[in-house]
């Protein structure tokens, strides 16, 4: 198994991600290779909560312009939605 570090990379805090927090769902960044499994028991090790399910998506890079011809591409993200079964995760306790 990985360290939780390598598998879960960040939270994600958007509008949405902020919506559906009411809900028990959270939303994270995590490895491309990770699985279901691994995901469940990293977010578990870090946040010490109970995880109920996992659902994971995979953004594909999208090309983008840059300075008039100049073109490149974004790196492939994927998420994974958490719901939890108890306890609660603060990403922001002092502010």
């Amino acid at each position: 198994m990985r360290e939780p570090r390598e598998v879960v990379k960040h939270p994600l805090v958007t509008e949405k991600s902020s919506a559906i927090k009411d809900t028990g769902w959270y939303l994270f960044a995590v490895d491309g290779r990770a699985n279901k499994k691994e995901i469940k028991e990293s977010v578990e090790k870090l946040f010490k909560v109970k995880v109920d399910k996992v659902r994971t998506l995979i953004l594909a890079g999208k090309s983008v312009k840059r300075f008039g011809r100049i073109s490149g591409k974004r790196s492939p993200l994927k998420k994974a939605y958490v719901k939890l079964k108890e306890g609660k995760i603060e990403f922001f306790e002092g502010v």
